[in-house]
């Protein structure tokens, strides 16, 4: 059938997730930190997504599309209610950094983006400009108590751990390295073995886009201590 469907410029998208976010049906889903229409029977039409964007990235069509189907909207909007991410977290957030407290007396976040996951983040995220990368194993912010003020202050953050995760870490950091102005990666890692695959899924992705970026590794002892 005919019908008025959306339109993703994916040119002038930025991969911010806003889209996504706003769409309430799930139509629009973020892949490779671009927006994707990915259901267009998941599309009403009425363009909740648009105001959304601020890159006026989305528009409005009339072309052959299949129908609306509401009913399955709504059996995939219960499902996903069962599942345990199913998930507004995946939205790409800045977040500003707060202030010591005199109040209390636990540290306070320096933490300055979501999401952190290397896997989640959009690769387009306008955190990115001119940004300070901190690429960190998971464990490392457990086994290092000053983890917030000495590493993730002032720098954009990415974690993921290479043993766990079954995916090649490169790839993606290739895509963020090389479509941003990105002025330094400080690589925080434990001292076990397998730790050293995030080390060197850095390496290649500096190497893989041509680019020359100052790079630090920092490795820290499974009791806390930093060894280098």
């Amino acid at each position: 059938m005919i019908r008025k469907i959306i339109k993703i410029d994916e040119e002038k998208c930025n991969g911010c997730g806003a889209c996504a976010v706003a769409c309430h049906e799930g139509a629009i889903k973020m892949i490779d930190g671009k927006a994707k229409l990915t259901r267009e029977d998941y599309c009403d039409g009425l363009g909740n997504c648009l105001p959304a964007c601020p890159t006026n990235a989305i528009s409005f069509e009339e072309r052959e599309a299949p129908a609306y189907d509401e009913a399955a909207v709504l059996a995939a909007k219960k499902e996903q209610e069962t599942l345990p991410c199913g998930c507004p977290g995946t939205q790409a957030k800045a977040i500003e950094p707060k202030p010591a407290s005199t109040e209390h007396t636990y540290s306070v976040s320096q933490l300055s983006q979501w999401p952190v996951q290397i896997k989640l983040v959009p690769v387009n995220a306008p955190y990115f400009t001119g940004a300070n990368l901190l690429v960190a194993a998971d464990c490392t912010a457990y086994a290092y108590g000053n983890f917030h003020s000495e590493f993730i202050r002032n720098r954009i953050t990415l974690i993921g751990c290479p043993k766990l995760d079954d995916i090649d870490y490169s790839e993606k950091l290739t895509q963020i390295i090389t479509n941003n102005d990105i002025n330094s990666i400080t690589v925080v890692r434990m001292e076990v073995p397998c730790c050293s695959g995030i080390d060197f899924a850095v390496k290649q992705a500096i190497i893989a886009s041509g680019k020359s970026i100052p790079r630090k590794t920092v490795i820290i002892s499974t009791d806390g201590k930093i060894l280098n």
